[in-house]
């Protein structure tokens, strides 16, 4: 077996793209396809992201047909630990690949998500922006026990995923001068406190209530200067970019704090010095009991080769592996 893959990065986070080679699937809706993936196809995911092909850092965006009447394109993200809800870097890179390819006459690319049809637009230089599903404020000031620090107080909202919010003082760390190992440490062991201390639903779809991951911040609104977050996810995995779907969990975290109204534009940038730009740029219908705002987030990714991967059926390691403990 052969997988085709186009690569690309956004702020320093990949994006392998996989455009040829992969099996049929038989599931209608893109929500069946995601659970397919899980059942009959997760060691093509473990063989693409992890050692000897990937990396314990990689992450990776997987074409399929769309099952959405208005969907130019339909899109399956996975990483490290398995198959991922929404993916903001992801999505600005395909946007970019799929007009410059030719794939969508653009400049408006609508990708259909497992959480639902988002609406990019490519710009001349680059440079994306994209509409995301509803993003809302899920739940503030919650308290989840730890081992290590205690009882941490923490916001959950969700953005095409469900993230937890701290700022990083709180537990004693500097996303500027603190080692990294600490950083992904706290992520880790706060999203497992999390999910114990605060049962997450989503009214629409059941596949979509889980924690997806921690993300710290520096305490900053991105108003004047960029604000850092550093996203922990799927475990241990950190996103060298800003987080799309982070940062829409972020704004409507701002707007339901009245810390942002609608139109104000924000900046986010991670521990690489990347940035998106987030905004609020209208209400959208409640989901299930909460207020929603669709916002829009700006990036830019880069490509940066085009690769065939093989799957030899005498390689032993041809599923993959990863030596992170």
């Amino acid at each position: 077996m052969i997988l085709s893959t186009v690569e690309m990065h956004t702020g320093g986070e990949p994006t392998r793209i996989v455009v040829d080679g992969w099996p049929r699937f038989a599931g209608r809706t893109l929500l069946d396809k995601r659970r397919e993936a899980k059942e009959r196809f997760d060691h093509l995911r473990r063989g693409l992201m992890l050692e000897p092909r990937g990396h314990d850092g990689m992450y990776g965006a997987l074409l399929v047909e769309p099952d959405h009447s208005d969907a130019d394109l339909a899109v399956l993200f996975m990483h490290n630990e398995g198959w991922s809800t929404m993916c903001g870097h992801a999505t600005i890179a395909l946007a970019r690949w799929a007009v410059e390819s030719g794939r969508v006459k653009g400049p408006t690319v609508r990708l259909q998500c497992p959480c639902g049809l988002v609406v990019a637009s490519v710009a001349a230089d680059g440079w994306v922006r994209f509409e995301s599903v509803p993003s809302f404020a899920y739940a503030l000031d919650r308290i989840a026990p730890t081992a290590t620090w205690g009882p941490v107080t923490v916001d959950v909202a969700y953005g095409g995923a469900f993230y937890a919010f701290l700022p990083a003082d709180t537990i004693g760390l500097d996303l500027h001068r603190s080692p990294m190992r600490a950083i992904v440490d706290a992520g880790e062991e706060i999203a497992r406190a999390v999910s114990k201390a605060v049962p997450i639903e989503h009214p629409d779809e059941p596949d979509l209530a889980f924690l997806y991951g921690t993300i710290l911040t520096d305490r900053g609104d991105g108003a004047e200067t960029p604000s850092r977050n550093v996203c922990i996810f799927a475990g241990r995995q950190i996103d060298r970019s800003p987080t799309g779907s982070g940062v829409s969990a972020r704004m409507a975290l701002q707007v339901a704090r009245r810390q942002a109204r609608l139109g104000d534009q924000r900046r986010f940038e991670s521990c690489t010095g990347s940035l998106f730009t987030g905004t609020a740029v209208r209400e959208a219908p409640r989901v299930g009991p909460r207020k929603a705002v669709i916002v829009e987030v700006g990036g830019v990714a880069h490509f940066t080769s085009e690769a065939r991967f093989r799957f030899d059926p005498d390689d032993p390691l041809r599923d993959g592996f990863s030596l992170s403990t």
